[in-house]
């Protein structure tokens, strides 16, 4: 017994002075976690919602069936409404730098209208009446005849023209820069087209033409990435469609001859603030 205890002392003796003879550990901390930051390069697609302020800049006229103009009005409408659509596009992310691609496409409710009346006398002919009436008894040689002669003025033309923007669309250019890794200011521009449709109501009668017109757009907005693959976005656009214009002949009779024509010529421009939301493909 005594022989193994001096054999496990001997052993426990030697183990310690072999750990004394070895080097202290050296413990080092973990490495500190850098974010990398959100990757903007890859296709997107997304949706927005927002409203929109127009406005339909016109110059309307009527004219006789010789083409001659009875009468013109110049004058303007809101073109106000809510507008809804999708997005696409592609980013390329440069440093701090991202470039990119987008199309879009909107339907609206923006709508507006405003008269366009021609006054009493001036697009309808007059009617001249003629009366012819014997003189009173009370002249001793035949009476003479009394001609009177009576001008009513031609009647006056009412007309409403209502104008709406249907839909539209964009195809731009992107280009920001990041103020963070996560947060992006954007400038934007480029094509944009839609449809204008134009009715109007003449007399009673309603009338109707639609035009798609081919503008430009530009804008800016703030992006910003809100967990995962989304972000979210609010945008303003400037569209300016361009101008619009059509005649609406009617079986009404002009003055100086034949029916009456109502013609417009508008120019269609648009504010656009809208909220939207992507899922980047990444």
């Amino acid at each position: 017994m005594k022989f193994i205890v001096a054999v496990l002392a001997g052993l426990f003796g030697a183990n310690s002075a072999l750990a004394a003879d070895l080097p202290a550990p050296v413990y080092t901390k973990a490495p500190v976690y850098v974010d990398p930051g959100y990757n903007w390069t890859g296709f997107y697609l997304g949706g927005n919602l927002g409203y929109s302020w127009g406005r339909s800049s016109d110059t309307s006229s009527f004219t006789n069936g010789a083409g001659t103009s009875l009468s013109t009005s110049i004058g303007s409408s809101n073109l106000d409404g809510i507008v809804g659509g999708g997005q696409a596009g592609y980013n390329w992310q440069m440093q701090s730098w991202v470039w990119g691609l987008e199309g879009d496409i909107q339907g609206t409710g923006e709508r507006g209208s405003r008269d366009i009346n021609c006054a009493t006398g001036v697009c309808t002919p007059s009617t001249v009446t003629t009366t012819t009436r014997t003189a009173p008894g009370f002249f001793a040689a035949a009476p003479p005849t009394i001609t009177t002669t009576t001008i009513t003025p031609g009647l006056a033309i009412p007309a409403t023209l209502t104008q709406k923007i249907d839909w539209f669309g964009t195809v731009r250019a992107r280009g920001g820069v990041l103020v963070t890794p996560q947060i992006l200011f954007y400038a934007t521009g480029g094509l944009a087209y839609g449809q204008v449709n134009s009715s109007e109501t003449i007399s009673g009668s309603a009338f109707s033409s639609s035009e798609t017109r081919v503008g430009y757009t530009v804008g800016g907005g703030i992006e910003g990435a809100i967990g995962g693959n989304w972000t979210a976005k609010l945008e303003y656009l400037f569209v300016d469609l361009g101008r619009t214009s059509g005649s609406f002949a009617t079986t009404i009779p002009a003055s100086g001859g034949g029916t009456l024509a109502s013609n417009y010529s508008s120019h269609v421009t648009d504010n656009v603030l809208r909220f939207g939301v992507n899922y980047n493909f990444r």
